[in-house]
């Protein structure tokens, strides 16, 4: 009887399995669990092998794994390592290869970081004048008549060198008067010094003696007077007896009315007042023949406002700055005026400019920067080292491989440079021109890891 129902029960499986397979399946483990089947599993059918695999779970990238929990190529046929970032490059965030002669190529410039001063400024408008000290006249001391005048506008002088010539009877007279009084003492030194020998040896009336010693007195201090006189004129007496005894020799050219002006000081012509032939001297006439200048030193006048006047000291450093950098000057403050002008409430401030290649023309005006403080900071990084990313200063680090990414904080600033808080230590090396090139470099290799 149990056989029976063997037969029965397994053609009734056989029957629904071919129409329903998964049914079959069941029914075939539940023969086996009675016992009434071979325990051994079915192959499996057509259905169950073609049956689709489950979805895996996602990696968080978007790529699914497999049942059997190995990762699911992705569509360009590779598969991340385990473990590997994704968007980032091999050597971290924020760093970027490149070799040292790459970075010449870009011509990027290093300097290392070090402390410095830090100095602020005040701008103020200025006019190049002439030096006081260093501008003088050729003045005309006596009345005479312009004879030679031996230099041109422009043209250099030495100091002491004879620049023009006057023909002046005033100077004659001088001249002869010293000359007269000078034989005249001469010749009562003479008479006196053979009456004090006679009177010695008690030949000659004490009388003699005595009218001899006054008469040689009073010679003498004409000499002196007319010494004195052609000091005043500016002539020297030992120059004019040499020059007496020449004239003895040529009598046909007398050195008597010829006056010479010499420059009193090294420079160049800048005024030329008379011509040959200008009557000078007396009331109504010019004063003077020449301008001379040494230019080899300027000064640049400025008006400082009360405002700013406390900030400014003699001594402070000034530079000139809007012109082209070859024709940046640097002088410092001189003189710092006690008065105000009442018109315009500001003090007037003298700078010493120098002049050696007469760059700086008197009347040309000027822009200056005139330093008002100094301050020493720890870290002194120059302006062209700092980028932008985001929001935040950074500046870029040299490294063994290339350069990293360097965050950092900024302080005081001066014209040039800033003041580095934080972020850096001293001797860091830090690209200090053409950063702009690795802020483009680091961006670039965000944007090729960025999906």
């Amino acid at each position: 009887m149990r056989a029976l129902l063997s037969v029965a029960f397994l053609a009734i499986g056989i029957a629904v399995g071919g129409a329903f397979p998964r049914v079959s399946e069941v029914v075939q483990r539940a023969l086996a669990a009675a016992g009434l089947t071979n325990a051994r599993a079915a192959p499996p059918t057509n259905a169950a092998m073609t049956k689709p695999a489950t979805p895996a779970a996602d990696d968080g990238h978007g790529h699914g794994e497999h049942a059997d929990g190995e990762p699911k190529p992705e569509a360009g046929g590779h598969k991340h390592a385990e473990g590997e970032a994704h968007g980032h490059d091999e050597e971290g965030e924020g760093k970027i290869k490149m070799t040292a002669e790459q970075a010449a190529e870009q011509d990027i410039k290093l300097a290392t970081v070090e402390g410095g001063i830090l100095s602020r400024h005040l701008l103020v408008p200025g006019t190049i004048t002439q030096d006081a000290d260093r501008i003088a006249r050729v003045p005309v001391r006596v009345i005479g008549t312009v004879s030679e005048m031996r230099k041109r506008l422009g043209e250099a002088v030495a100091k002491g060198e004879v620049v023009a010539v006057l023909d002046s009877r005033e100077v004659a007279e001088a001249k002869s008067d010293f000359l007269t009084a000078t034989v005249k003492a001469d010749l009562e030194k003479t008479n006196f010094d053979r009456q004090q020998a006679l009177w010695d040896k008690r030949i000659s009336a004490e009388s003699a003696f005595l009218n001899a010693k006054a008469a040689y007195s009073e010679a003498t201090l004409r000499v002196d007077l007319a010494r004195q006189k052609l000091s005043a004129l500016g002539l020297n007496a030992a120059e004019v007896a040499t020059s007496a005894k020449k004239d003895e020799t040529t009598p046909n050219l007398s050195s008597l009315r010829r006056y010479e002006l010499r420059s009193p000081l090294a420079g160049r012509v800048v005024e030329r007042k008379v011509d040959v032939g200008t009557a000078v001297g007396k009331e109504g006439d010019p004063a003077d023949v020449y301008t001379v200048a040494d230019l080899s030193s300027v000064w640049i006048e400025l008006a400082i406002p009360t405002t700013e006047l406390s900030k400014v000291g003699e001594g402070a450093k000034v530079t000139i700055v809007g012109g082209d950098d070859a024709s940046r000057g640097v002088g410092k403050v001189v003189f710092v005026s006690p008065i105000l002008n009442p018109e315009t409430r500001s003090a007037r401030v003298i700078v010493a400019l120098p002049n050696k290649e007469m760059t700086w023309r008197p009347g040309t005006f000027v822009t200056t920067e005139v330093e008002i403080a100094q301050d020493k900071v720890a870290v002194r990084l120059p302006k062209s080292a700092i980028q932008t990313i985001g929001g935040e200063k950074v500046v870029f680090v040299r490294t063994q491989v290339g350069f990293e990414r360097r965050d950092v904080t900024i302080g005081k600033a001066d014209d040039d440079a800033f003041e580095i808080l934080t972020g850096l230590k001293h001797g860091d090396e830090v690209a200090v021109a053409n950063s702009f090139v690795l802020k483009a470099e680091l961006g670039k290799a965000e944007a090729d890891h960025d999906h």
